[in-house]
């Protein structure tokens, strides 16, 4: 079996909306925004991912709903929605996971894809073990018609798919991230390597991909509610070729169509999420202290956000590095009067210098 080689083109239509990827992604980048309210911003479109994500597979929770669950609260709601509360607690932890994932400076691999499937269908525990790809075939159909939607590639084909698949993943950094994350998408739900939960996990792998390329915006954006608000268009820019059978065009088909699709959402996602943000900025006092930080200063204080103190092995942890790197960079930031240091040898410990304690 060949190597996986995706067929498309750039069109004029990606390259203005790739344009106004990067516009936004570094207007973001140097928005001043206080850790509370990045917090806040995060944790909505965490939210969003969540529900809208679920949702497009058939969830039946209201975003409220969705907001409870994963605050671990009791759901009122109808007999039979059991099924979508597990849904909505195994998408958080694969969602937390992934956001683990896309922090380190490793390859995606198929261990990796294995556990993010399994956590998706594990119901909410984080103690699972990865899934083993599909043994049988897994026809798609139409609900309301019973047609057949897409047959996959048998499954005695799917393992070396998805090996050919991950090695594209990892060797082709040439192509723009945006596209790269449009075809990985693609590609997965095209092998269908399960015989549930590939759409959900299709899109955290695309997410992965993004944020391990440097598009996570701070995390504040979500795709998902661009394909649920528009589910025909979505399944319809992600049905390639004449035939329904993956053996019967789909796998050498032109995938530009979806490609064009994926990035036109990508790049109505960012600027919405980036005229939110800017709609709430920082107060101007803020904005004027935020901009004398430099950007680990101004990353750190996420850890002021949920402690008084920190210590060097806390910024050796949040920035990967070594204990004296940390300890040196500790020791700039309290000459400056960023830090003040509280006790000696192994009991310091660091708290924001006075001028900041009102920006966390």
């Amino acid at each position: 079996m060949a190597k996986f080689e995706p067929k498309f083109i750039i069109t004029n239509t990606i390259t203005n909306n790739l344009l106004e990827i990067e516009r936004v992604k570094e207007g973001i980048k140097h928005l001043p925004i206080n850790p509370k309210l990045l917090s806040s911003l995060r944790e909505t479109a965490k939210l969003s991912t969540i529900h809208y994500s679920t949702q497009i597979e058939g969830n039946r929770l209201t975003k409220e709903e969705v907001k409870e669950v994963i605050s671990s609260k009791k759901v009122v709601s109808n007999t039979g929605r059991v099924r979508d509360e597990k849904e909505i607690k195994g998408y958080y932890v694969a969602l937390d996971y992934v956001e683990k994932l896309a922090k380190s400076n490793s390859s995606i691999t198929e261990d990796n894809i294995k556990h993010i499937h399994a956590l998706v269908v594990g119901g909410g525990t984080s103690k699972v073990k990865n899934s083993e790809y599909r043994e049988g075939q897994n026809v798609i159909t139409d609900s309301s018609t019973g047609n057949i939607v897409y047959m996959p590639p048998e499954a005695k084909d799917v393992e070396s798919l998805m090996k050919k698949f991950v090695a594209w993943i990892n060797t082709n950094d040439d192509i723009p991230a945006p596209i790269k994350a449009s075809i990985i998408h693609y590609q997965f739900v095209t092998i269908h390597p399960y015989f549930d939960g590939n759409g959900r996990t299709a899109r955290l792998l695309t997410t992965l991909a993004l944020h391990k390329s440097g598009y996570d915006l701070k995390g504040i954006y979500s795709l998902e509610e661009y394909y649920a608000k528009d589910l025909q268009g979505y399944y319809e820019a992600i049905t390639i070729g004449d035939s329904h059978n993956y053996y019967l065009g789909r796998a050498e088909a032109d995938i530009t169509k979806w490609v064009e699709y994926f990035i036109n959402g990508m790049a109505i996602a960012f600027k919405s999420v980036y005229s939110k943000a800017k709609e709430q900025e920082s107060s101007k006092d803020e904005i004027k202290l935020l901009r004398e930080l430099d950007s680990k200063q101004r990353q750190i204080l996420n850890l002021f956000t949920t402690q008084k103190y920190i210590t060097t092995k806390d910024i050796a942890e949040f920035f990967k590095f070594s204990p004296r790197s940390a300890r040196l960079l500790a020791l700039e930031w309290t000459n400056s009067g960023f830090l003040v240091a509280q006790g000696e040898g192994k009991q310091r410990k660091y708290m924001l210098g006075e001028k900041f304690e009102n920006i966390v």
